[in-house]
Parts: C-alpha cells; structure tokens; sequence
C-alpha cells in the first residue's frame, strides 16, 4: 500500500510541529517540499484550501496541522505526548486562537489594515507571560516531560520570538527563553529542519521521518 503523503513548507510553524509529531510516531510518509509562492497542482487537488501541512492519507486528506498531530500520535505515541491534562488542549487553543491573530498582525503589519504590531505584540506577549509563569515552576508546560502541549505551541513562539529576537532577549521571561531555546537545540528541531528542494511530479520520492 503507498505511504501517507505530506505536503510541507519548511519554515512554516503548523507545518514544523505536523512533522514533529509525525516523526516522534515514526509514521513514514512520502516527503512533498513545495513552495508557498508557486504551489503544484496536484498539492491544489488534494487540498483545494491549498495551506499545509496536508497529510494525504489515500482513503481520506488531513489537512490541518493539530488534527494531524493527534493521527500520528493515536497510531504511535512513545514518549507520551498526548499523556497530559485537558489544560494542555487549553493551551494549545489560545495559541492557535488569540495569539496566533496577535501575531500575524505584528509579524505580518502590512497584511492588515489599521493594525499597530506594538499592539498586537503586547497582545501575544500577554500568553508568554502565562507561560513563563508555568514554566517557572516545572520543565515543560505540563510537568517534567514534553507533552503535546509543548510541540503544538512552541513553533509559534519561535516565530513570534524570531519576529525581532533582539526584543525578544529583553523580556523578562527567563524560563521561557530556556524552553525555547532547548527546543531549538535539540535533535528532533535540527532533524525536521532538514533543507529539501521543492518537490516535482518527476522527482523519486521522498521519506520521513
């Protein structure tokens, strides 16, 4: 039977932590690299919305990014992730909701009329906060291991914090800057960053994890 294809953007946060979950279940799947700005077609038929990350799956299309996460795990969750409290979901709502809004305003001003990014950035910031408060007090957002929580949120906040890291240093959120910055010195961060050329219909495929 062919293998689960997943149609990614490399840099893009819900993209990242689809791969993250993907590759922690260790679910092979046909490895799709495109381009935001020049999207293939067979990308568009299999998900006319055309965002990624798309999980195309044969019998049925993934495509958004929490819902794949919660497959992968539900076929293969050795470390735990989906282990955690309903509080986790709850954390993982307010970024997908009001702090990813904050956010695109702030990184992305120009695309929304009228929207001042000091604004919006102490809207965002109003979560870290919260986090750094959690995260004051245990490892990782729900205690001493990583939990879905933690790799469903924090490719937001690297993007937020990447938004103008210089900013970012000055907070005073010590212990969310030594959640951040582990993740993005792990294994499993330099392991779902590899660099991949943008996928053509010709090309021999491609596998992940």
């Amino acid at each position: 039977m062919s293998k689960p294809i997943l149609w990614t953007f490399r840099r893009c946060p819900y993209a990242m932590r689809a791969r993250l979950a993907l590759a922690s279940a260790g679910l092979e799947c046909e490895l799709r690299e495109i381009l935001l700005r020049d999207k293939p077609d067979a990308f568009l038929d299999t998900s006319p919305k055309g965002t990624v990350p798309v999980l195309d799956l044969h019998t049925n299309v993934l495509d958004e990014s929490i819902d794949i996460m919660k497959f992968a795990l539900a076929e293969n969750d050795p470390d735990g992730w989906l282990d955690m409290a309903e509080e986790g979901h709850e954390l993982i709502t307010e970024i997908e909701g009001p702090f990813k809004s904050a956010l695109d305003r702030y990184k992305y001003t120009t695309r929304y009329k009228g929207a001042d990014p000091e604004t919006e950035r102490a809207k965002a910031a109003e979560t870290l906060v919260k986090f750094d408060l959690r995260l004051g007090s245990t490892k990782y957002l729900m205690g001493e291991k990583i939990t879905l929580a933690d790799m469903a949120t924090v490719t937001f906040v690297r993007q937020f914090a990447n938004t103008d890291r210089t900013w970012f240093d000055t907070q005073p959120w010590p212990n969310l800057r030594r959640w951040l910055d582990e993740f993005l010195a792990s294994d499993r961060f330099a392991f779902i960053m590899e660099k991949h050329q943008p996928w053509k219909p010709a090309d021999a495929p491609k596998y992940f994890p």
